[in-house]
């Protein structure tokens, strides 16, 4: 075989196509017996070319793990040595390199197995030698040998990291140094224990030094390997980097302010200043480097990109991504530089920078959100003017901003309406295209949050968005599409004169069946379904047969997009048509089920490829027998799948709580996809399935009421749903999907009471306590090398529905909640700390106090806990806080016992001035005036009434709390029932609150029954004296009262 096998290598090599193929075929045929290993390695020795050593290596390197149990000790030994031989004594570094990755796969079965000992040993001893070839060769090995036997390196680890570190240094060999570059890459991927990982710590200058070297002798592919080095240190949890990220960052932002540089390098050092910003922000703080990184990148988002270079690895884009990054992760050392910038930018002659400047406060809106709403006027004068900018690229990034603060600055963009609609407007008419579209995206991001505020804007929005329906290019009319859907949605019924041609027009989109105009179907078929919606169920019911047989025959044109919107829109009209939906349902409900159904959609692209094909070896070197692990090169996600996924899931939910009992055939399908979908990969779709859950839950209650084994049945639902829930709670990763299941669970305690959830009381208690904690699974955040407590990660919404469950927990179980409360109680407080956002002091505020009113007597245990904490609250500079702390006040009062009376002095001093006009607030002082009735109604002889009765008279009636109506309005008419002395004296104050009660339509019957017989009471009191007071009443005021009044 030998003989024959060096021809056919020789010919392999030849540039004649047909020799080569032939030479193919016979290789092929001749690897299948185990004697090509012998020969292999003879040619690897022997041959007389440099290229037939190297082909003779490759082929061995690939044919060697399919023949190598089958041969002899003797053979097996004779490989080994061979390969050691060529490593020490082979002349062409191709060929050593090539016989280094042979050693490497034998090595994988060759050492686990006993089988080469003497193999660490000759590496140790080869990266001691003076020849250079041999030290760079062992650190070849190195790298590779950790992919197959790196537990092997393991007792040595402490040698080895001494070594890599020598060879970093390594004062002879650039060559060395590259090498011992690649093997700390590799060790690094390889090394997940934290001890070990900081040891490399001390590597950092040695692995600058050696990348800068590359970098001046223009060799970037091997330099960038340090910013893979630095991306796995960053990543791990062990507190690496030290004061040595000072020198990574100086290199990283040398590197990406560099334009000769190619643009992957660039970008790579941008990335890793962009892991710093997620993983190590912290850090980036205590060493001062926020101000020089973004000195840097905010100049790069002006960098010009050339019109072939790719979007993702282009600098501007790059750097926008770390800006947004360090915006989420510090967002207040980040706003004040980038408005300077942003500010001095927009005065620039450059028209890139005034493009910058938008562009930065855009990209800033999100993680900045809360200083930006604090800066609007100086925000919006740099955006607004930009808006009107010669250069075209200038206004299209303003309007693109624009639309980024309309989507994060709600609800305070909106208040700016009169400046920012009149220019959106204006920016409708722009020469440009480009702008138009981002001009269409940011009315439909502005109007989205909008009320009546829109209605003066509604006529001359409306006739600039129908004539760009009429004569714009498709991808015009999609955005201008949206926008329509966001000023239906804004006008409500003052939308229905523009409806009817809205509708017409959409008929013509929703027959388009040519692949390029599905997105436009798509978008008009979701706009169909607003419109309905603010046209409401009797304008929309007669004429929606057509508009849903469009719907529905656009299922068979395979567009994902389109068969998403098709279920919000679905989702939309059953919402309208309530029971009227039944109908729709034979022919809906599978469309969703298949949508729910279909593949996942994730696709995993296999790598292959090999470095040996660079030199033309591949072809050959691969056949059935070849059984090297293949690498996972890229994993990609069908993103369409997942919203039609998610919206098919939502409809389901609606379409349960919208039909109800009529819901029933299908009730036991879409549980099995709601259960399946709870676990989902993507978290869009489980939050879908965790809401759509709670309206299965609903329907199947209805469902189950007449049935045989209805109670059973419906039992078995709810076992469902709440086991899912509260592993959702503790197990979740994503924060959103966790607090719908807080909030979806306090709706069932709700609507279902207590004796439902009892068995689920202990787990649900456990889980809200871990929640609580913080030691969710959606709460652990990667760890930087100190976190102070003010400024732990904190999701406000994910925490204000974690303690809405306390209140309801203490609404449906009364008293009986003590218990369980007092394990919550301690880790609730901890939010209250005064290093905590105030977010935080507000949300503990609004639970005790809705515990405090639900639970009732056993508040008082907790009395001197809370009430220091609420005292302070009633000064706070936030007015939700003020408002909360005064109800807290209030029902601590009401059910806190004798515990809270020394603490009527220091309330009533603190409540004083929510009584005044210095208090901006209209619910704050109804809250006080709630808090003030209950403390009345608790223990009068605590108040000075004559000091506090005529304040208290004067804020009323209430304003805009009208849940404190009824302990108001009671507190009043217990003192004139039983004819208190100092209500008495008040009498004409009286008459005026109560006729403005009886006659306010915001009221309820109650609370007027209240008022009027207590005016009723005052009557029979003092008759005739009366008349006065009434005869200075308002005719509505007087007749209002005047029903009450007792029949002579």
């Amino acid at each position: 075989m030998s003989q024959s096998l060096e021809l056919l290598l020789i010919q392999f090599l030849m540039p004649d196509n047909d020799a080569r193929r032939q030479a193919e075929d016979q290789i092929k045929r001749l690897a299948k017996d185990p004697q090509v290993v012998p020969a292999l390695v003879q040619h690897l020795r022997t041959a007389k070319t440099p290229n037939v050593r190297q082909l003779a290596a490759v082929l061995l390197r690939k044919k060697i793990t399919g023949h190598w149990a089958k041969l002899s000790p003797q053979l097996k030994n004779l490989v080994k040595q061979s390969l050691i031989e060529s490593i020490t004594m082979e002349h062409s570094p191709p060929v050593r390199r090539a016989s280094a990755n042979v050693v490497s796969v034998v090595a994988k079965y060759a050492v686990p197995a006993g089988e080469w000992p003497d193999l660490l040993p000759f590496l140790f001893q080869c990266s001691q030698s003076a020849q250079e070839e041999h030290r760079e060769v062992a650190l070849i090995l190195f790298s590779s040998l950790t992919e197959t036997i790196g537990n092997t390196f393991r007792p040595h680890f402490a040698d080895l990291q001494a070594l890599l570190l020598k060879c970093l240094q390594d004062e002879t060999s650039n060559r060395v140094r590259v090498a011992a570059l690649k093997a700390v890459g590799s060790f690094l991927e390889f090394t997940h224990d934290g001890t070990e990982v900081v040891k490399f710590r001390e590597f950092i200058p040695s692995i600058l030094n050696v990348s800068r070297q590359c970098l001046a002798a223009g060799e970037e592919d091997v330099a960038v390997i340090a910013f893979e080095i630095f991306d796995e240190l960053i990543e791990s949890p062990a507190p690496l980097l030290g004061e040595s990220i000072k020198s990574i960052v100086q290199f990283s932002l040398e590197v990406c302010s560099s334009q000769t540089l190619e643009s992957n390098t660039r970008h790579q050092a941008i990335q890793i200043i962009s892991w710093l910003a997620k993983y190590k922000s912290k850090s980036l703080k205590k060493y001062k480097l926020i101000i020089p990184i973004l000195q840097i990148m905010c100049p790069l988002l002006a960098e010009s990109t050339n019109g072939d270079e790719d979007d993702d690895l282009a600098p501007d884009r790059a750097a926008a991504e770390v800006i947004d990054t360090m915006a989420l992760n510090i967002p207040k050392q980040v706003f004040s530089p980038v408005l300077e910038f942003a500010s001095l930018s927009s005065q620039n002659a450059n028209p890139k920078y005034r493009e910058a400047s938008v562009t930065a406060l855009g990209v800033i809106s999100e993680g900045c959100l809360d200083l930006m709403k604090d800066k609007m006027e100086p925000v919006l004068h740099v955006v607004l003017g930009a808006l009107r900018d010669p250069e075209e690229m200038v206004r299209g990034a303003a309007s693109f901003a624009l639309g980024q603060f309309a989507e994060h600055l709600q609800p305070e963009i909106v208040s700016h309406y009169e400046s920012v609609l009149p220019c959106i407007l204006n920016a409708l008419e722009d020469a440009s295209d480009e702008v138009k579209e981002k001009s269409y995206y940011a009315l439909a991001a502005f109007c989205e949050n909008m009320g009546e505020e829109i209605l003066p804007f509604l006529d001359p929005l409306m006739g600039k968005l129908l004539g760009a329906l009429h004569s714009s290019p498709r991808n015009l009319q999609e955005t201008c599409m949206s926008a329509i859907g966001s000023v239906a949605s804004a006008a409500e019924q003052a939308f229905v004169p523009y409806a009817e041609r809205v509708l017409e027009l959409m008929k013509s989109f929703l027959v388009l069946t040519n692949d390029e105009d599905l997105c436009s179907r798509a978008r008009a078929t979701e706009l169909v379904g607003i419109v309905a919606m603010s046209v409401g169920r009797t304008g929309m019911e007669p004429i929606l047969p057509p508009y849903i047989e469009a719907a529905i025959s656009g299922f068979g044109l395979e567009f994902s997009e389109l068969r998403e919107y098709t279920h919000g829109f679905f989702s939309n009209v059953a919402e309208i048509l309530d029971e009227g939906f039944i109908q729709y349902l034979p022919h809906v409900v599978p469309l969703a089920f298949s949508s729910c159904n279909l593949d996942d959609g994730s696709a995993v692209d296999i790598d292959e490829s090999d470095d040996e094909n660079i030199n033309g070896f591949g072809g050959v070197s691969s056949d059935d027998e070849a059984h090297d692990e293949p690498r996972v090169r890229n994993i990609s996600v069908r993103t369409g799948v997942l919203d039609e996924k998610a919206a098919a899931t939502q409809a389901l939910g609606l379409f349960a709580q919208h039909t109800k009992t009529s819901y029933g055939p299908y009730l036991e399908e879409s549980l099995k996809i709601l259960i399946r979908h709870s676990g989902y990969f993507h978290e869009d779709v489980r939050l879908q399935a965790i809401i759509a859950l709670k309206h299965i839950l609903t329907a199947a209650h209805a469902i189950y009421q007449n049935h045989n084994e209805g109670e059973a049945k419906a039992k078995e639902v709810l076992d469902t749903v709440m086991n899912i829930y509260i592993k959702t709670m503790t197990e979740d990763d994503d924060k959103e999907v966790v607090a719908q299941a807080c909030m979806s669970l306090a709706d069932i305690i709700k609507d279902f009471g207590y004796m439902a959830i009892e068995p689920y009381m202990s787990r649900l208690v456990d889980a809200t306590l871990v929640l609580l904690q913080e030691k969710s699974a959606c709460q652990q955040i990667a760890s930087d090398d100190e976190i102070d407590d003010g400024d732990v990660e904190h999701d406000e919404k994910l925490m204000d529905a974690v303690s809405d469950l306390l209140p309801a927990f203490a609404k449906s179980m009364g008293p009986h909640f003590a218990s369980n409360f007092a394990k919550l109680f301690g880790p609730l407080m901890e939010f209250a700390r005064a290093s905590r956002p105030l977010q935080d002091r507000t949300m503990v505020i609004a639970c005790l106090a809705e515990v405090a009113q639900n639970m009732g007597a056993p508040i008082a245990a907790y009395v001197d806990n809370v009430m220091p904490l609420v005292l302070k609250e009633l000064s706070s500079s936030d007015s939700t806080n003020r408002r909360n702390a005064a109800f807290c006040v209030g029902e601590l009062c009401r059910n806190g016992g004798e515990g809270t009376f020394k603490y009527y002095g220091d309330i009533l001093r603190r409540l004083s001035p929510l009584f005044g006009e210095s208090e901006p607030d209209n619910a704050v002082r109804d809250n006080a005036a709630g808090a003030v009735a209950r403390m009345i109604m608790v223990h009068p002889e605590l108040i000075p009434l004559n000091e506090v009765l005529p304040v208290f008279l004067k804020v009323l009636p209430l304003k805009e709390d009208h849940e404190e109506s009824m302990a108001v309005y009671t507190c009043i008419s217990t003192l004139v029932f039983s004819s208190n002395a100092e209500i008495l004296s008040l009498v004409p104050e009286l008459v005026n609150v109560f006729a403005q009660v009886v006659a306010s339509p915001l009221e309820t019957t109650e609370v007027k029954a209240h008022a009027g017989r207590a005016f009723s009471h005052l009557i029979s009191i003092y008759g005739h004296q009366m008349q006065p007071l009434l005869n200075n009443l308002s005719p509505q005021h007087a007749n209002a009262l005047a029903a009450f009044a007792p029949k002579s």
